[in-house]
């Protein structure tokens, strides 16, 4: 036989036994792995590859490890509620783990080896939609969540800058629009956008809504939301009062217009042109899971931005727009 011929033989015998292998059960699981089919946990063990079957645990004993592990890593669900202080507070998911899915990919599995586990979330019973028309302050304090607002009503010379560093930082934050900022300046708010921002409402034009009849107040937030509709494809459930003055009424009338009334948890007050480094106190001393903080496109707020997120992340905590932080959606926990 030529050297041709021996190397193309094996070429092909390398080729069969990779085919063979792909073919294998738990090279499967590892797909479904890697396409966030099979759960967080669900990595398969390449040591199996030589297993016998005499060394794979029964399916009887596979179910009662996976129920052992359920118990052992069972959270349950945390109720939206009324708050004295901080009013309406989100609910969170619970976890479990997903026994059947569990069962399905750990076929291959080995006694003393780590179980393939696969979780699913629980919603609470009691949502945030079932408080009613209640104001918002903060998230779920077991969420390690926080999330920054900004109200936009002047200050373009500084958005470029604050949007740079969200990019840089890999943060996404929600921008409340005033309406009368918005219809002058929709290019800079597809800017924004563009950047995968959480756009929302700020009302138009900057009234006390405590202050306004009925009607009015209806004209606010609606001229607003339609602006954000047409001009940017919004569609958008919250709305930010200007100075954060409201009454019973302004709530009542952002949900029937089905938007939720946020407020906030720590102030910047940047604003009255605190330094970088007063602010980055202020945050600190303040912050916690499930915190809203409120800033604008001031200098203030640009210089000490970078700060205040790496403040933050080096307390463990995920940054997410307001949305993302008053759902129930569990945030992974480490190791998941």
């Amino acid at each position: 036989m030529s050297a041709n011929k021996r190397l193309a033989s094996v070429i092909a015998g390398i080729g069969a036994v990779i085919f063979a292998l792909f073919q294998m059960p738990f090279m499967q699981d590892y797909f479904d792995h890697v396409k966030g089919k099979a759960g967080p946990e669900a990595i398969p063990v390449f040591g199996q590859l030589n297993a016998k079957p005499k060394d794979r645990a029964t399916p009887e004993e596979r179910l009662e490890a996976i129920r052992r592990e359920a118990a052992r890593l069972y959270i349950p669900p945390i109720d939206a509620k009324l708050d004295r202080v901080w009013k309406a507070i989100p609910g969170y998911n619970g976890r479990e783990v997903d026994v059947e899915r569990t069962l399905q990919l750990s076929k291959d599995w080995i006694p003393g080896q780590k179980l393939p586990l696969v979780f699913r979330e629980i919603p609470p019973k009691v949502s945030l939609d079932d408080l009613g028309a209640q104001p918002i302050y903060k998230g779920n304090p077991n969420k390690p969540m926080v999330a920054l607002m900004i109200n936009v009503a002047w200050g373009n010379e500084f958005i470029p800058g604050m949007l740079e560093t969200l990019e840089q930082e890999n943060v996404k934050a929600t921008f409340f629009l005033d309406g009368s900022w918005l219809s002058k300046n929709v290019e800079i708010a597809k800017q924004i956008a563009s950047k995968g921002h959480e756009m929302s409402n700020h009302a138009y034009s900057h009234k006390n809504m405590s202050q306004l009849g009925r009607e009015q107040a209806v004209q606010e937030i609606s001229k607003t939301e339609k602006l954000l509709k047409e001009h940017l494809g919004v569609e958008n459930k919250l709305f930010a009062p200007p100075s954060g003055d409201f009454n019973q009424q302004t709530v009542k009338i952002a949900a029937e217009l089905n938007l939720k009334t946020v407020l906030w948890t720590i102030d910047t007050v940047d604003w009255r042109k605190p330094s970088p480094q007063t602010i980055l106190t202020r945050i600190a001393n303040r912050l916690e899971p499930g915190a809203m903080i409120l800033m604008h496109p001031t200098e203030s707020a640009s210089l000490s931005l970078e700060g205040m997120i790496k403040e933050i992340k080096g307390r463990g905590l995920v940054l997410g727009t307001v949305g993302e932080l008053l759902s129930s959606d569990r945030v992974p926990d480490p190791g998941e």
